[in-house]
């Protein structure tokens, strides 16, 4: 491996002249760069007050809690909007409702919101607005990435496969301010769920089918911390304090300035020169030294970087499941870990990141092993399989090409990959890049040769977040797999385990990660952490192990 070796140090001397953005994934969500120039991040009036400045990163696709995906946007919506309950990292708590109670069945959830809970132009928060929210979002016309997410709910499932209308979903308004939620059964995480963007409100008299008004300031309502006052596209946005907000008093920032920097070097530099004051993202060459000043916060993140194989490739030889292990096995990760991103990340040998607890308080990553992988390539063990299936030494495999959206550190997580399976299988491969918005739907309409580049951060605390994107949805492939993968049997597991409760639930998870992991249609890279430059002026943010950046109680000293 002394060759690889050397041309990873290459790489990251080449990262390291090179001016590339960088994005992590995150929310349960896709990120990466975006195609749009950055701007001057200057808001289009004088904004008077605190005004905390951060950078936003990537322009966000949409900022409709039922239509993003992305962390980017979730950023901005976890500030906008508020869920029935929230969680500031000691679990759950009340929010916009007050307080709650559940059946002796576990089925009946019965939520009180808060007499004083406002939208951000006064008008009171109604329990109808979350029923109009979650009928929006499981309907199939929405098209909703996280219509899944709603499954718990009695009739989810078989309004997104068309086979019920929304209105049938079990959720129903007994009053303004009171919100009933039937589940289809048992559902260990409801709370953790119902505090997440998706199943935020949403106004009826706001919302258009496309998501555009969420982006507007003239329309935009919310009823969070903050509302959009300010938004130019590819340069920043501006988050006002909502003075309707119920919680307003704890609230001690006027404006938050959100500008859209992609260029890791810039964020580096607008960074150090004070015009921005909070940043999840550096230059890869830069995190070594950053972190050793101290200047650069390393927190614990649930995300798992990988690369999926897609399930509906034109190449032959995939198709083979010794193939498709050979690959996987092929991976140098731990060289990646310590030569590439040099960030504190670690090896990945299965799906599910370390940090979620089964219900016998065991890790879940340590519990289930490490099935077939290890932290340094097992060249030996791939090439055995590889000429078992018929391509000894890669013959007849053809060009595999490896897709990755533009970032320095995609570009040169994908050099190394591609050079550890020329050395290691004599495969030939290419690498095909594409700027984010065009690689989000290329990989995940299925749109690509062989491999794609992913990755995925819990929505929640529990497996069920990492494993449900992999289920169908209405009986196609779930859009967020990026590799149209599908199998009964995975179903039939994940069915079971949305049905079940305890060591029955956890049991099936086991074996769902498990069936996943042995059909190889997915590769983990790496454990990924969270890097965050932070000025001391800025205090009381709040960024949670699944990347929820919450800037409701941040104070700002002048």
């Amino acid at each position: 491996m002394k060759r690889i070796g050397s041309l990873l140090l290459a790489l990251v001397l080449c990262v390291s002249m090179t001016a590339c953005g960088r994005k992590e994934e995150g929310n349960g969500a896709s990120s990466g760069a975006s195609s749009a120039p950055s701007g001057s991040g200057a808001p289009s009036q004088k904004l008077e007050g605190t005004v905390a400045k951060i950078n936003l990163g990537a322009d966000p696709k949409t900022l409709d809690p039922s239509l993003n995906s992305a962390s980017d946007g979730n950023n901005v919506i976890t500030n906008t909007f508020e869920g029935l309950l929230r969680d500031f990292g000691n679990g759950p708590e009340p929010a916009t409702a007050e307080h709650y109670a559940v059946s002796d069945d576990g089925l009946t959830w019965t939520f009180t919101l808060r007499e004083g809970a406002k939208w951000s132009d006064g008008q009171p928060v109604r329990a109808q607005d979350y029923v109009f929210s979650w009928r929006r979002t499981v309907d199939p016309k929405t098209a909703s990435e996280y219509a899944y997410f709603l499954y718990p709910i009695q009739n989810a499932q078989e309004i997104t496969k068309g086979e019920k209308p929304a209105e049938e979903l079990g959720v129903r308004a007994l009053d303004e301010r009171t919100l009933e939620v039937t589940l289809a059964g048992p559902c260990d995480y409801f709370e953790e769920l119902v505090c997440f963007p998706t199943l935020a409100p949403e106004r009826e008299d706001v919302v258009d089918e496309s998501g555009l008004w969420a982006k507007d300031p003239k329309k935009a309502v919310s009823n969070g911390p903050f509302y959009l006052t300010d938004y130019k596209l590819g340069s920043h946005l501006v988050l006002s304090k909502n003075p309707y907000y119920w919680d307003a008093e704890n609230t001690k920032l006027d404006h938050v300035l959100c500008r859209m920097i992609v260029d890791a070097s810039t964020i580096l530099t607008s960074f150090k020169a004070g015009e921005i004051q909070w940043t999840d993202k550096a230059p890869t060459e830069e995190i070594p030294g950053l972190i050793a000043s101290g200047e650069l916060e390393v927190l614990p993140y649930i995300s798992t970087y990988f690369y999926v194989i897609n399930q509906n490739t034109p190449i032959e030889a995939l198709k083979d499941v010794r193939v498709r292990k050979a690959i996987s096995m092929a991976i140098d990760r731990q060289a990646i870990c310590d030569m590439v991103t040099r960030g504190g990340q670690t090896p990945a040998m299965g799906y599910i990141p370390p940090g979620l607890l089964d219900e016998r308080g065991r890790d879940f990553r340590e519990t289930a092993g490490d099935y077939y992988l290890a932290p340094t390539a097992q060249a030996a063990q791939a090439q055995a399989l590889l000429a078992e299936a018929g391509y000894p030494n890669g013959e007849g495999i053809g060009t595999l090409e490896i897709l990755y959206n533009t970032d320095d550190k995609h570009k040169a997580i994908a050099e190394a990959v591609q050079e550890m399976l020329k050395q290691n299988l004599g495969l030939s491969v290419k690498l095909v890049n594409q700027e984010w918005a065009v690689f989000q739907d290329t990989r995940n309409s299925g749109n690509y040769q062989a491999l794609a580049r992913h990755g995925w951060t819990g929505d929640y605390r529990d497996p069920q977040t990492f494993l449900d994107m992999f289920m169908t949805v209405g009986g196609a492939p779930n859009p967020q797999s990026g590799n149209m993968y599908q199998n009964e049997a995975f179903d039939a597991l994940m069915e079971k385990a949305l049905a079940s409760t305890g060591a029955e639930r956890y049991d099936a998870f086991y074996q769902a990660e498990e069936l996943l992991m042995e059909d190889g249609y997915i590769i983990p890279i790496q454990y990924n952490v969270q890097t965050v430059l932070s000025s001391p002026k800025l205090t009381g943010w709040y960024l949670s192990s699944i990347g929820k950046l919450y800037l409701g109680r941040a104070q700002l000293e002048e």
